[in-house]
């Protein structure tokens, strides 16, 4: 049964400025409330995320996650997929986590750098993972295409997927059931596609612009159908994201420990198969 897990992007300030008490504050609440798992990445406020997380997770039995390839530099952050980018990378990741080893580590939107990725990246992570500094490697992204080619072609343990299995897009359902039939694990992310699946209304965003008018108009039409029912629209997009077999996580992120509380009710509420599949039809 898949289980909800803390995104930490807000962490870093990537959705607007939070302070390093309410920071603290989310880790807290998620860990209070049950969450064991926690996703970041080095991107997420050029190491804020990482550090805030570090500082304010307690101790006790938590898996953390976090990413390579967006490298940070002097500059700002550059994507690199070589091998010693993506060692230095886990190496200062874990001095910023203030750990000795990571649960999960994931290829950072590697979309215009395949062949490094998997010629150079791969092997060094695979390295890592038996050297026993990374439990498990795996790939992140926001398309459906090169993580399947990745679990097609390489010893993948999980795949993150953002925005491509939701109540509006589909799209990566393909690579869903390819993970179930491999054995690799799914966490998925962008399950409210930037908001639009809690509160559709004009002006609304989907996956980091607004959303288009058709989008919308579909996304009111499940908010209402959803609502008949007794259901918020951010209740069933959890419980659908979390419905797959081959999902382990649903990752949803947040910028206040009531936020947190909120996600964890939404997704603590079940939703009878018969809406989900009625939504999904709309």
């Amino acid at each position: 049964m898949a289980g909800l897990a803390l995104g930490t992007a807000g962490l870093g300030n990537v959705f607007g400025e939070i302070d390093d008490e309410a920071a603290a504050a989310v880790v807290a609440a998620a860990a209070g409330a049950g969450v064991r798992y926690f996703d970041t990445a080095p991107y997420y406020g050029f190491g804020l995320a990482e550090r805030r997380l570090g500082r304010a997770l307690p101790a006790g039995s938590f898996a953390v996650s976090t990413k390579v390839g967006r490298t940070l530099t002097d500059g700002g952050c550059v994507f690199d997929f070589s091998a010693a980018a993506v060692r230095r990378g886990i190496e200062d990741s874990l001095d910023r986590l203030g750990l000795d080893h990571l649960d999960i580590v994931y290829l950072h939107d590697p979309d215009d750098h395949e062949e490094q990725a998997a010629a150079e990246a791969w092997p060094e992570l695979r390295r890592l993972r038996d050297e026993g500094v990374v439990s498990a490697i795996g790939v992140g992204m926001n398309q459906w295409e090169m993580p399947a080619r990745f679990v097609e072609r390489l010893d993948v343990d999980v795949v993150l997927l953002a925005g491509r299995y939701t109540l509006l897009d589909r799209s990566g359902e393909r690579l869903l059931d390819l993970c179930g039939e491999r054995g690799v694990d799914v966490v998925l992310g962008g399950v409210f596609n930037s908001g639009l699946l809690i509160d559709p209304r004009p002006g609304a965003w989907f996956d980091y612009a607004p959303a288009p008018a058709d989008l919308l108009a579909r996304a009111q039409r499940l908010r209402d159908v959803a609502a008949a029912a007794g259901y918020d629209l951010a209740e069933c997009a959890l419980a659908f994201a979390a419905a797959h077999p081959a999902v382990t996580s649903v990752l949803v992120g947040a910028t206040s420990a009531a936020q947190v509380r909120e996600n964890l009710d939404a997704f603590q509420r079940e939703v009878p198969h018969e809406l989900l599949h009625h939504l999904i039809s709309c």
